[in-house]
Protein backbone atom coordinates (compact mmCIF):
# COMPACT_ATOMS: atom_id res chain seq x y z
CA UNK A 1 0.00 0.00 0.00
CA UNK A 2 1.32 3.43 -0.91
CA UNK A 3 1.38 6.29 1.55
CA UNK A 4 0.90 9.78 0.10
CA UNK A 5 2.55 12.85 1.62
CA UNK A 6 2.42 16.47 0.50
CA UNK A 7 5.28 18.97 0.40
CA UNK A 8 6.02 22.44 -0.91
CA UNK A 9 8.83 22.44 -3.46
CA UNK A 10 9.95 25.68 -5.08
CA UNK A 11 6.80 27.37 -3.86
CA UNK A 12 4.43 24.72 -5.25
CA UNK A 13 2.54 21.99 -3.41
CA UNK A 14 3.20 18.48 -4.62
CA UNK A 15 2.34 15.01 -3.39
CA UNK A 16 4.49 11.92 -3.44
CA UNK A 17 3.24 8.38 -2.91
CA UNK A 18 5.75 5.81 -1.64
CA UNK A 19 5.68 2.58 0.28
CA UNK A 20 5.92 3.05 4.07
CA UNK A 21 9.33 1.34 4.08
CA UNK A 22 10.74 4.04 1.80
CA UNK A 23 9.31 6.82 3.96
CA UNK A 24 10.99 5.20 6.99
CA UNK A 25 14.31 4.94 5.17
CA UNK A 26 14.15 8.54 3.96
CA UNK A 27 13.26 9.80 7.42
CA UNK A 28 16.26 7.94 8.87
CA UNK A 29 18.55 9.38 6.18
CA UNK A 30 17.32 12.90 6.95
CA UNK A 31 17.88 12.42 10.69
CA UNK A 32 21.38 11.01 10.14
CA UNK A 33 22.19 14.12 8.12
CA UNK A 34 20.81 16.42 10.80
CA UNK A 35 18.01 17.70 8.59
CA UNK A 36 14.33 17.22 8.01
CA UNK A 37 12.46 14.99 5.63
CA UNK A 38 11.20 18.08 3.79
CA UNK A 39 14.76 19.30 3.27
CA UNK A 40 15.90 15.88 2.02
CA UNK A 41 13.02 15.79 -0.47
CA UNK A 42 13.76 19.33 -1.69
CA UNK A 43 17.43 18.43 -2.14
CA UNK A 44 16.58 15.24 -4.00
CA UNK A 45 14.16 17.17 -6.20
CA UNK A 46 16.82 19.71 -7.12
CA UNK A 47 19.39 17.01 -7.97
CA UNK A 48 17.23 14.52 -9.86
CA UNK A 49 17.85 13.99 -13.55
CA UNK A 50 15.45 15.64 -15.96
CA UNK A 51 12.56 13.32 -16.71
CA UNK A 52 12.95 11.18 -13.59
CA UNK A 53 9.81 11.27 -11.43
CA UNK A 54 10.35 12.52 -7.89
CA UNK A 55 9.03 9.28 -6.38
CA UNK A 56 11.59 7.30 -8.38
CA UNK A 57 14.41 9.64 -7.37
CA UNK A 58 13.44 9.25 -3.72
CA UNK A 59 13.38 5.45 -3.96
CA UNK A 60 16.83 5.45 -5.59
CA UNK A 61 18.20 7.76 -2.90
CA UNK A 62 16.81 5.55 -0.15
CA UNK A 63 18.49 2.52 -1.70
CA UNK A 64 21.80 4.29 -2.32
CA UNK A 65 22.08 5.67 1.21
CA UNK A 66 20.95 2.70 3.24
CA UNK A 67 23.71 1.65 5.64
CA UNK A 68 23.95 -1.99 4.56
CA UNK A 69 24.66 -1.43 0.86
CA UNK A 70 27.69 -0.92 -1.34
CA UNK A 71 25.81 0.94 -4.10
Amino acid sequence: MLEKRSFTLSGHRTSVALEPEFWSALTAIAKRGGGTLARLIAETDSLRPSGRPLASALRVRALQERPDTNC
